[in-house]
């Protein structure tokens, strides 16, 4: 095991380079939203801001990591999810999450990391909303563009035991060119066969990138235990919001 001091440092050495690597691995919007385009006051007055405005939350978001998601309770209705992120502390990781990598992407939700440790306190009916990682990092679906692979592998050994709660607001998936509807409650994959295989295979080769490879790389890392009251999907407990507009082909529990 890898001591946490050993973790902190690589993990910090690989956000300070990724968001700089991604840029080469171009992964445009899934949709154009309506709209005129920017007039010039509106690029005047966007340009001002950022010279003069601090960011200390975006500046924040130094992690960049690439993974998948589908809906609580359809596991077919599958996206690719860009995240960037902000580690907390050792424990605790906020991303938010995009539709690409490139200016147009759009913010797509959130998801919130926390360790193992912190997950066994919260309350059963709380744990059912969360999914774990095992599979995302041992399977090699998730990966970290452009950094590089020790760094990436330290990476994946810190969120092997960790859980996520993600939530999806707008569902560009579903070619939704405004944040139609409710927000969605969202899952990872737990076991190989349950992503569609192509989908992996577009996104590595626009990455550059073996999900194979990187599977049998990760096999040296341990495959904790999952709380039992994680992925409570897997155990026909499915919790989603109603969807009163009907915006959702996917999203609605069955």
């Amino acid at each position: 095991m890898i001591k946490d001091a050993v973790h902190k440092t690589l993990a910090v050495l690989a956000c300070s380079s990724l968001l700089a690597a991604c840029a080469s691995h171009n992964s445009p919007s899934a949709v154009d939203a309506p709209g005129a385009a920017k007039k010039p006051l509106t690029q005047a007055l966007e340009s001002g801001a950022d010279l003069m405005q601090g960011h200390p939350p975006i500046a924040a978001l130094n992690a960049y990591l690439d993974g998948f998601h589908f809906y609580n309770g359809h596991p077919q209705a599958q996206m690719e999810a860009h995240h960037y992120c902000s580690i907390l502390n050792e424990e605790v990781i906020q991303c938010v999450i995009y539709d690409g990598n490139l200016k147009d992407a759009k913010l797509m939700g959130v998801e919130y990391i926390i360790s193992a440790r912190l997950f066994a306190g919260l309350p059963a009916e709380e744990k059912q909303l969360w999914h774990s990682h095992v599979h995302e990092v041992k399977s090699g679906q998730l990966i970290a563009p452009g950094i590089p692979e020790p760094a990436e592998h330290a990476l994946m050994q810190k969120l092997v035991g960790t859980y996520g709660k993600t939530w999806h607001t707008w569902h560009t998936d579903q070619q939704k060119t405004l944040p139609l509807g409710v927000p969605q409650l969202m899952m990872g994959f737990t076991a190989d066969g349950q992503i569609e295989p192509g989908r992996v295979a577009e996104r590595d080769k626009r990455f550059g990138v073996d999900s194979e490879a990187k599977k049998r790389d990760r096999q040296d890392i341990p495959a904790p235990a999952i709380d039992p009251g994680a992925d409570a999907w897997q155990r026909g407990k499915v919790f989603q919001i109603p969807d009163p507009t009907g915006s959702h082909r996917h999203g609605a529990t069955p």
